[in-house]
């Protein structure tokens, strides 16, 4: 686990005896090397890091993909801080030319490489205890091509981390190593949330009743609750951050509207040749989610408007990691993704908290008031949008490939189906192996297409789900869970 810590002035106010103890505690635990501070923060991706180094042992480096603002420099420097005994963060953002000259001249010699790198930093290393981190690489290629003779050399483990979109585009003239292993880095998600808010106790007690399958009863209003705030706040590191600390919805509104900004700044920088296109999709995202469908329609964009001439636009987005792309599957089979089809697809933001803020950027929205009635559920909006959206991001960070269902007829009504999500199950068997997934976002609704959808295809279907704001049930062969359980799919 990653610790983040922040500072609070009034953190003694919120948190209570038992868990100031528990992170008394962790001051011991040889992973974490702890002190006390004010707000503690865990990032599960802490553990995959952890994994890579006990498993992988030198024998290849670590390249963590994420959007802009996501925590992959942050995450690294803390590894490297509680894991090793040393380490260099070569910064490529802030590379002078004396550190490109170490890298122009000296690679052919890694001896000669590592003193000097060694002796610019001021920093000693150990061999098989020193970890260098490239940080921003993309900015300077020809470290990255460097890591297939680093890592051979095995003296030194090594983490890449950069934009994928900048990554992907400065490759020219270099060999993209096969000695570098990708892991994927993402928004906060709901028990990462709660962890910065100091609950440690939630997380644990949904996930005993979702194997048991039996409802949280009393406690699923306070859980509506604070899944509610997840939502509104998100899960990028800063806006979370600045929500545990100040509670200030305002506040966290202002330091999303920033990496909003940001990814603007992206797209006119590096989506050369067709940054109109991607902005325009990335404008019009809210407007898509708002339609009964989701579905994107580039006619609402421009009449004359063909999905080929857009193609790269959504690719971009998503190598950037600012959306997460669902594409219509033609059958629930094993293998949704031979059954992928093109012509249609949903565009959901990565993450929900930033969906929002790009939703209602008018000036004369005042943001404390929308976040309240947000979290009061008495906002008049198609609030569809932001649940469906929030259980793509959840899906993704759960490591599902995001697919939906639609088929229409206008002389048949049986073959008027709409299924928002359709997942695969993790231990495959003769048949029944795929989940068609319904999302609600209220208390009253209609299951007309998951009915006509389990009906036609009954030898395909696993048992059918409904993501909804009520607690879990199970009724005439449906799971019904609360929104807060889609992690555990």
């Amino acid at each position: 686990m990653l610790f983040l810590c922040v500072r609070a002035k009034n953190l003694l106010e919120w948190c209570d005896s038992r868990y100031k103890n528990l992170l008394e505690s962790c001051k011991f635990d040889s992973f974490y090397r702890l002190e006390w501070c004010d707000i503690v923060m865990k990032r599960k991706i802490y553990n995959e890091l952890l994994e890579w180094k006990l498993k992988r042992k030198g024998k290849t480096a670590i390249m963590i993909d994420g959007a802009r603002r996501i925590g992959k420099s942050y995450i690294a420097e803390e590894f490297a801080k509680n894991e090793y005994k040393s380490y260099i963060l070569v910064d490529f953002n802030h590379a002078d030319k004396r550190l490109t000259e170490i890298f122009d001249n000296y690679l052919h010699d890694l001896d000669m490489f590592f003193m000097q790198l060694s002796t610019y930093y001021s920093v000693k290393l150990y061999e098989r205890d020193s970890l260098i981190i490239f940080d921003e690489v993309q900015l300077y290629p020809r470290a990255r091509a460097a890591i297939k003779y680093l890592v051979a050399d095995g003296k030194y483990d090594y983490i890449e981390t950069g934009s994928l979109v900048s990554i992907n585009r400065n490759v020219k003239d270099i060999v993209i190593p096969s000695e570098e292993h990708r892991i994927p880095m993402f928004p906060m998600d709901f028990e990462e949330f709660l962890w910065a808010l100091g609950d440690e106790t939630t997380m644990p007690f949904i996930k005993y009743c979702f194997e048991r399958k039996m409802p949280l009863g009393p406690l699923h209003r306070k859980t509506m609750d604070l899944f509610r705030q997840y939502m509104i706040v998100g899960g990028m590191p800063q806006a979370v951050l600045t929500f545990a600390e100040t509670k200030d919805f305002e506040e966290t509104d202002t330091v999303k509207r920033d990496i909003l900004a940001l990814y603007r700044a992206d797209i006119e920088k590096y989506a050369a040749g067709y940054e109109s296109k991607v902005k325009s999709i990335f404008d019009w995202i809210p407007a898509e989610l708002q339609r009964h469908e989701k579905r994107f329609k580039l006619a609402d964009i421009s009449g004359t408007a063909k999905y080929r001439s857009y193609e790269s636009s959504f690719f971009w987005l998503a190598d950037a990691k600012i959306v997460n792309i669902c594409y219509a599957a033609t059958e629930p089979t094993i293998g949704l993704k031979m059954r992928m089809s093109n012509l249609a697809l949903k565009c959901y933001m990565a993450d929900t908290g930033l969906l929002i803020s790009h939703t209602f950027d008018e000036k004369t929205i005042a943001a404390e008031k929308l976040y309240s009635k947000l979290l009061l559920d008495k906002l008049e909006i198609n609030k569809g949008m932001l649940v469906e959206n929030i259980v793509a991001q959840m899906l993704c960070a759960a490591g599902h490939k995001l697919y939906f269902y639609s088929s229409y007829s206008k002389t048949d009504a049986s073959e008027r189906i709409e299924i928002d999500f359709l997942i695969q199950k993790p231990n495959l068997t003769n048949r029944h192996n795929i989940s068609p997934i319904e999302v609600k976002s209220t208390t009253k609704y209609t299951l007309t297409s998951l009915e006509k959808f389990s009906k036609k295809y009954a030898e395909q279907t696993s048992a059918p789900i409904v993501l909804h704001t009520s607690d879990l049930q199970e009724k005439e062969g449906i799971l019904y869970l609360p929104l807060y359980m889609t992690p555990l799919l």
